[in-house]
């Protein structure tokens, strides 16, 4: 005799049967496009593209070093950002091109970074490369921070995509005047530069200023040919004038030389420059002849408690940190932080143009301090003291600050 099923037991047979084939097929299927989700998932990851930023300068010849310094400066920035999780998700890429310290591969570098669709720039190095290349940078949108063109014409474009974290020739053409007048008190003035962009822009407005403020003064200016191959000459000129102070606006490899020459000529004048004379490399031209020269610069970073973290890693990195280094260093950071403020979906003309707005509206907390920018591009409060050549100095080993940071007009 056979017993019915009970209701429980009928319940069980559809579990049972509900779990049956078909189920462990859904199953597998469900597992198996989890799996394909998780390899597209993690195939986009992969080919996330990296946000790619420009570094450019003379990466080789004879201003190579400085080129270094900067590329060292910028990739320690990136790497610290790619440490802690990139850019909007994304890993930073440095992207290094050279200009040779030349206008027209200036340019040419500038396009090539142009068509590799960099999110920014840091560079470039020199003026005279800064301004050719500048037109290209703005014609695309892309962000450009100098760390070390000082030449006014560059920001007075009206680009508002170009931006400096160093100060203008006029600042510390200014700046140089106002030491030479009150501390030294010169009859005689002579006033020469190199014909660079930048050498003249400095021996412009230094002149001006010392005119303007003692129209007895005697001043004369000369002008050095490319290489200094005229030098001789220049050197019986000076002589000729007996001056007490010669100001000159260039950068070290001439200067190094001139003020070599200029004391085995017997010229004993107070030797003044601008911060493209200021580094190692102009002590290794000049020798014991540089002791004594004045020079205008950034604070002492020694000075500074916020460089104290940057300059030990750096110099735990690479070694000596160079002149412009900190400059470059806050360049990429300021650049990474507006970036990563504006968001921008791609590098596109429009989405770029947001990096800039969001620069001109922020204010940075770099090595060197409190960065804030005006409308035109330039540092609100730019930094400018007068440094003394000598053995042991503070700031690399030769330069010692000998002045506090001057009052500046805020914009």
């Amino acid at each position: 005799m056979s017993r019915k099923p009970t209701s429980g037991d009928n319940t069980g047979r559809k579990k049972i049967s509900w779990l049956g084939p078909g189920f462990f097929i859904v199953v597998l299927l469900g597992l198996i496009l989890s799996g394909i989700h998780q390899e597209i998932g993690e195939a986009r990851a992969e080919t996330t593209p990296d946000i790619t930023i420009g570094i450019v300068g003379p990466m080789s010849g004879d201003m190579a070093e400085l080129g270094r310094y900067v590329r060292e400066a910028v990739g320690l920035q990136a790497e610290e950002w790619n440490d802690k999780g990139g850019l909007l998700g994304r890993r930073i890429r440095v992207l290094v091109e050279d200009d040779h310290h030349d206008p027209k591969e200036a340019v040419a570098a500038a396009k090539r970074l142009v068509r590799a669709r960099v999110w920014g720039v840091i560079g470039h190095l020199t003026s005279a490369a800064s301004l050719p290349a500048s037109g290209v940078y703005h014609a695309a949108g892309i962000p450009q921070i100098t760390p070390s063109s000082t030449d006014p014409r560059l920001t007075e474009q009206g680009f508002r995509n170009l931006f400096r974290t160093c100060g203008r020739d006029d600042q510390q053409g200014q700046v140089a005047a106002r030491f030479v007048l009150d501390a030294l008190h010169p009859r005689r003035v002579v006033v020469l530069h190199d014909q660079t962009a930048y050498g003249k822009a400095l021996a412009d407005t230094f002149s001006r200023q010392i005119m303007r403020r003692d129209g007895r003064l005697l001043a004369t200016t000369f002008t050095l040919s490319a290489g200094g191959k005229n030098i001789a000459s220049v050197l019986e000129a000076i002589k000729a004038k007996k001056p007490d102070v010669i100001y000159f606006g260039g950068i070290y490899r001439e200067g190094g030389l001139l003020v070599k020459q200029l004391r085995e000529h017997g010229v004993k004048a107070t030797f003044v420059s601008g911060d493209g004379v200021i580094g190692t490399e102009f002590i290794s031209l000049a020798g014991d002849a540089a002791m004594g020269t004045y020079l205008t610069f950034a604070p002492n970073p020694l000075r500074l408690p916020s460089a104290e973290t940057v300059m030990k890693k750096f110099q735990n990195r690479y070694g000596a940190i160079g002149p412009y280094s900190l400059y470059a260093y806050d360049a990429a950071g300021a650049l990474f932080t507006a970036i990563a403020r504006a968001k921008p979906k791609a590098a596109a003309r429009p989405e770029l143009l947001r990096v800039s707005q969001v620069l001109h509206r922020m204010t940075y907390m770099g090595a060197l301090g409190m960065l804030r920018w005006n409308r035109k591009g330039d540092l609100v409060n730019p930094p400018y003291v007068i440094y003394q050549t000598r053995k042991g100095g503070s700031f690399q080993g030769w330069f010692e600050q000998v002045t506090g940071r001057p009052p500046q007009p805020r914009d």
